[in-house]
Order: structure tokens, then sequence, then C-alpha cells
């Protein structure tokens, strides 16, 4: 059987069927009678003695890690036997009559409350322990298997209806061979992550949670976006030979890496990095990138049940900044909603959330969180060279107000005493086509842009970009996209501001020439497309670029569009 879906990162992989189905406990208020107190007492005891051998096991694993690890798991079993935690499951369960399940996750929750709203960070951090803690009880006492993806034991193709930014951002990455999903498309959170770890990954795959068995093997073709279950013989010899030649191909692209990125004809472009944590393999590309063209910032509040403190996002801003030194380091302001959702925060829910209240509307929304995130940044700036840009811009009055909040909070730091550069620069992510539009307004506004094709496309051919039903709708390669794109161009240069393209189609060597060709010097992008952008570069002259753009401007459609391309790029 084959099943066909969207190739959004290239390669090809062979292994065995990983079911990801993560746990959801559902608990409602549930009484029990009186009769029923000890025999519920004892349940609960049951599964929480269960629960500690899982610890001791996970912590005799871990025989040759760092201590430092093992204390985690070591302090959860001490907050498994804590004494108040514990007196008070069983008072609910005597004096409350909850049953077990109610009185575990009542008696949780009123602990993970008190410690969220606790002033110092290290308390705060606590209470993604005890929420860890509880949905371990729960799936205990629900007798649900355990599923995790930051604990795979052995390589395998992880297959879903759908992964969460912060599942693909915790997973164990060198055992996932490949990601299969129902849900998403080229510019999903999972694509981009997909791509920047290097791991194959097809969406958009139509009830292939059903169509797969967990064990079986299957060759996945993320190149052609076909999947292939129960392979023959015949058909795993040829895909192991096509991943033999893959290896060779990048191998020799992966020569281009630590290259200088001059077109043909001597001209410069800045090859920017795409990241989203300040970790040590994300920032290990500083040496053969110019600076970091988008640092999503909104990984650092995933995967936790309270925000970070203005410290903790102070450390990491720092980290990146001394990393890259003068390189620039673009840092985007938080940008959660649509398709990004937060266990530290509720959003609300919405009809259309792409279309909601996310992104700098949420910041304004919720000007706290978008002042400490201000805060921790200006007091990062001395340490390298920053330039802080907001999503989801609209409308010049988001600009000026965004700007205004900005010297309310260097005023703050002032008054204070806290430190920061003075040469901190304000832009924009040009990614609603009002924006991009009204560019030649806007560049007066700001010191540079940069233009974020994911949603700008999403929003100039109105077509949900996770959605796999309207999947053929949503074309990056759309003659309007490059129409708009030029018209950025023009509008910034003009002014003499900076400006470059962070979005997924600026790693795509495909279209590489056509934006460079319509003024563009600088492309952001994540770590597995480095090499091969950098190879397109060195291949194409400044000329040639030109006339391949002023031909893509007056093509009539997408699929014109990459045709042609392809057909230039086959020529060279």
């Amino acid at each position: 059987m084959v099943i066909q879906g969207k190739a959004v990162s290239k390669g090809i992989s062979i292994g065995k069927v990983f079911q990801y189905v993560p746990f959801k406990p559902i608990v409602t208020e549930h009484m029990i009678q009186k009769a029923e107190v000890e025999e519920s007492i004892c349940s609960y005891e049951a599964v929480r003695d269960e629960a500690r051998r899982e610890f001791c096991a996970i912590i005799e694993k871990m025989a040759n890690e760092e201590d430092d690890k093992k204390k985690i798991f070591s302090a959860h079993i001490e907050i498994l036997d804590d004494d108040e935690i514990n007196e008070t499951i069983y008072a609910h369960i005597r004096d409350d009559l909850y049953s077990a399940e109610y009185a575990i996750h009542s008696a949780y929750e009123t602990f993970i409350g008190i410690l969220s709203r606790g002033k110092d960070p290290l308390i705060r951090e606590r209470a993604l322990d005890l929420q860890d803690i509880k949905m371990r009880l729960l799936r205990l006492w629900f007798k649900a298997p355990a599923v995790n993806l930051s604990n795979l034991e052995e390589p395998v193709v992880v297959v879903a209806n759908d992964l969460f930014p912060s599942d693909t951002a915790t997973m164990r990455r060198e055992h996932v061979l490949a990601i299969l999903t129902e849900i998403g498309g080229e510019t999903s959170h999972t694509a981009i992550l997909a791509k920047s770890f290097g791991i194959p990954a097809i969406l958009g795959l139509t009830d292939v949670t059903q169509l797969l068995k967990p064990g079986e093997t299957v060759i996945v073709d993320a190149v052609e976006g076909s999947v292939i279950s129960d392979p023959t013989e015949e058909d795993l010899i040829k895909f192991k030979k096509r991943m033999e030649e893959e290896k060779l191909r990048k191998m020799e692209t992966e020569k281009f890496l630590a290259m200088e990125p001059y077109t043909s004809d001597g001209v410069r472009i800045d090859i920017a990095l795409n990241i989203g944590s300040a970790e040590a393999h994300e920032l290990s590309f500083a040496e053969v990138t110019d600076g970091v063209g988008l640092f999503r910032t909104e990984f650092l509040y995933m995967r936790r049940c309270t925000m970070p403190s203005e410290d903790e996002q102070y450390e990491a801003y720092k980290k990146v900044l001394e990393t890259y030194g003068d390189k620039p380091v673009i840092i985007r302001t938080l940008d959660i909603g649509g398709d990004k959702q937060l266990e530290c925060m509720e959003l609300p829910k919405e009809e259309n959330p792409f279309l909601g209240l996310r992104a700098l509307r949420l910041c304004f929304d919720m000007m706290p969180v978008f002042k400490t995130q201000l805060r921790a940044l200006y007091r990062a700036s001395v340490h390298g060279t920053l330039w802080i840009m907001f999503p989801m811009v609209g409308s010049i009055g988001d600009i000026r107000f965004a700007k205004q909040i900005v010297e309310e909070v260097k005023h703050e730091l002032q008054i204070e005493g806290h430190e920061y550069s003075e040469t901190v620069k304000v832009g924009i992510m040009i990614e609603i086509p009002s924006i991009a539009i009204m560019a030649d307004i806007a560049a007066s506004e700001v010191d540079f842009a940069s233009i974020g094709t994911n949603d700008l496309c999403q929003y100039l051919t109105a077509v949900d970009r996770l959605n796999p039903k309207v999947a053929k709708y949503y074309q990056s390669y759309h003659p309007a996209m490059f129409r708009l794109i030029g018209n950025v161009v023009n509008a910034f240069q003009s002014q003499k501001k900076p400006v470059g393209i962070c979005g997924e189609l600026g790693g795509e060597s495909l279209a590489t020439a056509v934006l460079i060709g319509l003024g563009l010097r600088k492309l952001s992008m994540n770590s597995s497309s480095i090499a091969s952008v950098k190879k397109t570069v060195s291949e194409i002259n400044i000329r040639k670029a030109e006339r391949m753009a002023q031909t893509v401007l007056g093509l009539s459609t997408a699929a014109q569009v990459e045709s042609f391309l392809k057909s230039e790029m086959n020529e060279k």
C-alpha cells in the first residue's frame, strides 16, 4: 500500500512505526460512598507505588548520565512521598468523598497553583514537576500506555494525527527516522522543526494513524511524498540504494557549508540562521552563518506550567548574543496563537485562531508578559548586536504602539539602573499583506524588516496553511507572492533600510535566484538548508537572477513559476 502526502522535509528512511498518541486524561468530579473510602485509598497507594517503581527504573537506566539528570527523578520520588500532598489526597477521599482519580487531580492542582504564584523562579519551576507527576499518576490510574517522544529507546518512524511544537522540540531526535502526520502543511511548525533537525517528514497523510500499524516496517520517501507499507524485498533494495545516493549527494552539498556565500560575479549574500533555542546544537552553526535571522522565542515558553521569568529569558538571549558577537541577532517577540499553544498560558478559544488574538496582538493584550520579554531583551543587548522584531504587524498604528512600549521599558530600566545598548535596532516581520502594501510608510517607522513568507502566503492566498484539504491552494510560488516581496524590497532599499527574508521560502534553493534577483541580499533559514542555498548562490550571477525575477513577475500561475525555475536551474 502506498499513501500519498506532502513532503515537507526531504529525505528517505526505512523503519518501524511508532504510533504517538499522547495521554490526555479526562477527570471529572466523581463522588464515592463511605464504604468505598478504604478501597480507594489502597488503590491510590498502589498507583503511587507503581509510579515510584517507574521513576526508579528510569534512574537505573540513567547509570551513565549526569547526576543532575538523575536528581530530577529522585526529586520526583520525594514529591510522590510528600506528606502534605498525600494527606491532602487522603482528606479528599475520606472527608470529601472524592474518587481517587479526582482526589489526585484536585490535590496536585492545588499545589501547582500555589507554586505557580511563587516569587522565586526556582519555586515556580517545581510546578512543572508536579504537573509531570500528576499526569503519570493519572496515566497509571487509567492504565494508559506510556507515550513520550523525549524517551524513545530505538530508531522509529513517528506516526501521529498531529504534533505540537513542544512535542517536536523535546523529542529524542537521534531516534526519530521520519515523521508522518495527518495534519499540517509545508510551513507548519512540525515541518519547520523537522527541516531544522534534518528529519524526513511527510504531512497531510489522510488516515495514516489507522492505515499503519505499530511496529510494522515502512519506507518513507520524503522526496516524492509517499509512504510504502508492507514493502517487498525489491522495494527495500531499491530504496536502500536511493538512501545511499541521497547520502552521497548530501555529503557533496555539505562541502559548501563553510563557504563564503558570494555569487559567481562576486556579490556577497548574507546567510543567516533561524533558531528556536539557545541550545548548543542550534548555536553550533554560528561560524558558518552571518547572524541569526530569526530567533523564535515562543519555544522558551513551551513545555512549562509557568511563564519564563525575566532572568531566565535574559540568560537565553545573552547566550545567543555572546555566541554571535558583532553579527546581528534578530529576536522575534513572543509569537503564539494560531498553531502555537502554551501550557503555561490559557489562550482564548477562537473560531479562526490564525485571524484572531495572536502574536503582537496578544502581547498588546497581555502587557506584563510583553514588557517582561522586552526588559530581558534590552538587558541582554549589552552582550552582542541585538535587533528586535515584532510579528503580526498589520498597521502603522501597531508599529507606533509597539515602539511606545519599547520606550516605556527603556525608561523603566534607566530608573532601575540597568544597562542596555543604545544601538538596538527595532523592526517588523512582514507577514500581513496590508503592511506589505504599506511598506514605504512602514520603512520610515522602523530600522529593518524581515519577510515572513509562511503567514504572508497564508493571508495572501486565504488558505489555512495547516489544513491538508486546501493544501493545493497554499502556493508559496504564486506570482503575487513575488510581486509583494519585490514591493517590500524596493520600499526598504529606497530608504536604505535592511530587509531580509526569514520564512521557509528563504531556505529553498529553487527560490534563491529569484529572491536575489528581486534585490534581497539577506536570506535566513534552518540549518539544514544552509549548504544547499550557499551552493546555489555560488552558481548564479546577479544579471541572470534579475532576468529570472522579471520573468517570474510576468507569469500567471504558481505552476508556471515552479516549472520556469526548475528549467532554469537544470539548465545551469
